[in-house]
């Protein structure tokens, strides 16, 4: 009995330590936000009488770092009242009326019985309630007005209602169609909130940024569980395609950035004819460590497709099959030919691609044949190309560029080869590449993320976009979909929502 009560206080004091934490955070953004405020508000000063380029720039970095820092802060109170739900509703802030122009959608829900359930009374209606929700389809908004008509029985006076439809967010007001279309915007147009908010403010719909960043924060609560299940998915496969790319992170108080990292790891094994749904997951991290990618991967049992990156190392080190990137090998020799042709140069890319036309004929062939055509063809041409390496480096100066090229080469060329000899396998990295594109683009639009909290959520984000993507849904119908259901689903039906068993809503729903 004593051992059992040590153990409950124990337990106890490990909530209160996990509470006390959550706490501190929520006191610590709150001040954050403020103080981001304030600079705000007196950057909007300056410009009020001089339009300073650079203070338009350093404005825009601290709007987008002050909706980050509030989509955090809504997150982690959504955590904090999963964790620890207060036992009275919180009070309700004044909310402004909906824009009175905005059309309406009347959905009505009816109690399922028409009579009474504890006497079998007829049913009469003496009053109704409505609420309403701000809802977004594509290129207009409109309002839904949910009505309950209430019934009272006529027998025993008893007060029968349907029960109110669930919102992604409780008590929000956001639809998951607004939802959808904010969180693709963001994180699939790179369009940062504060953009968002002046947009709408032209349909005459005015919905602050701060509002929008507690939307989206709640929205990554909510979806946190559907993006482990993407993660557990990818790490199951027998192969994956990894990459990373750096991402500037705005450091708090300078206006500064740093480099954080964005890492990709695809599973797609169609070009081998395999029916497994393919999806990405990315992560986020604050530096390029090495430790990184081996606690992401450190589940996954197959081969790794991935760039000469040295954090790799320990994991092939330690279990991992190592497989290389003849895009990589091949970007060496195409990057001197474009500024200096040579006959070396010209020979190399004309072998390369001697490869890739094998490649061409097979790809989406079953994993037997890809093999069997990979070992009577590409294996010639592979140890040739090997032979020809070897003699044009000899020839060369240890200092030109093309000798490096070809160094890089033939210091990875057993994990080159490896294709050759596994039907499953690619013969580049181009999958993890394709899966970068998007953070590219963000990078040209919005140049930065404004801190940790929002490199993790646009890792999440990019995961789930790009997994719609690689199914063939369109990413916002498909988010759409999710949050219209995600609040209900049970967490042990949460892959039900995956974009491979879940089917988006058409263009005009």
């Amino acid at each position: 009995m004593e051992a059992e009560l040590e153990l409950q206080r124990a337990e106890l004091e490990l909530q209160r330590t996990a509470l006390s934490e959550q706490f501190a955070e929520l006191h610590s953004r709150s001040e954050r936000i403020e103080h981001l405020k304030l600079m705000v508000a007196k950057l909007r000063h300056v410009i009020f009488g001089a339009k300073s380029e650079k203070i338009l720039v350093q404005l825009g970095q601290l709007e987008l770092q002050l909706e980050e820092e509030e989509s955090a802060l809504a997150e982690v109170a959504a955590e904090l009242e999963r964790i620890a739900p207060t036992p009275e509703p919180k009070p309700r802030t004044e909310r402004k009326p909906l824009p009175e122009h905005l059309p309406r959608e009347v959905m009505t829900y009816a109690p399922d019985a028409d009579c009474c359930s504890e006497c079998g009374g007829e049913l009469r209606q003496f009053g109704e309630d409505i609420s309403e929700q701000l809802e977004y389809v594509p290129d207009s908004f409109r309002v839904i007005r949910h009505v309950r008509p209430k019934f009272s029985c006529r027998g025993c006076d008893l007060i029968v209602e349907a029960p109110a439809p669930s919102r992604p967010i409780e008590r929000g007001l956001a639809g998951p169609g607004l939802l959808a279309h904010i969180l693709m915007s963001k994180f699939g147009d790179h369009l940062p909130l504060y953009r968002q908010s002046e947009i709408y403010a032209r349909q005459q719909v005015e919905i602050s940024r701060s509002t929008m960043a507690g939307w989206v924060g709640a929205a990554s609560e909510l979806l946190s569980p559907l993006v482990d299940a993407l993660r557990r998915h990818v790490l199951a496969g027998q192969k994956l395609h990894a990459d990373d790319t750096p991402l500037p992170v705005l450091a708090p108080g300078n206006g500064k950035t740093r480099t954080g990292r964005l890492w990709t790891y695809v599973r797609d094994d169609r070009p081998a004819g395999v029916e497994i749904p393919p999806a990405v997951w990315f992560a986020y991290s604050e530096d390029r460590r090495g430790e990184h990618p081996r606690q992401h991967l450190s589940s996954f049992e197959g081969t790794l497709q991935a760039d000469a990156y040295a954090g790799f190392q320990h994991l092939y080190r330690n279990g991992l099959t190592e497989a290389a990137c003849w895009a990589h090998a091949r970007r060496k020799f195409h990057e001197i030919h474009i500024v200096h042709a040579s006959p070396t140069t010209t020979e190399a890319l004309n072998r390369i691609g001697a490869l890739y036309t094998i490649e061409d004929e097979i790809r989406g062939k079953p994993t037997d044949r890809r093999l069997s055509v990979r070992q009577a063809r590409a294996r010639p041409l592979l140890a040739e190309l090997r032979a020809w390496l070897e003699t044009a480096q000899a020839r060369l100066s240890a200092k030109s560029a093309t000798a490096g090229a070809i160094r890089y080469a033939l210091s990875r060329w057993h994990a080159l080869i490896r294709y050759a000899d596994d039907g499953l396998l690619e013969i580049d990295n181009s999958a993890a590449e394709r899966a970068l594109r998007a953070v590219a683009l963000g990078r040209k639009n919005f140049l930065f993320v404004g801190s940790d909290a929002g490199g993790r959520s646009a890792a999440a984000m990019y995961s789930l976009i790009g997994s719609a993507k690689l199914n063939g849904l369109n990413p916002e119908r498909y988010l759409n979909t999710v949050l219209a259901k995600i609040a209900d689903q049970p967490i042990s039906r949460i892959a039900d929502l995956l974009p491979w068993n879940l089917q988006a809503p058409s263009p005009t729903s």
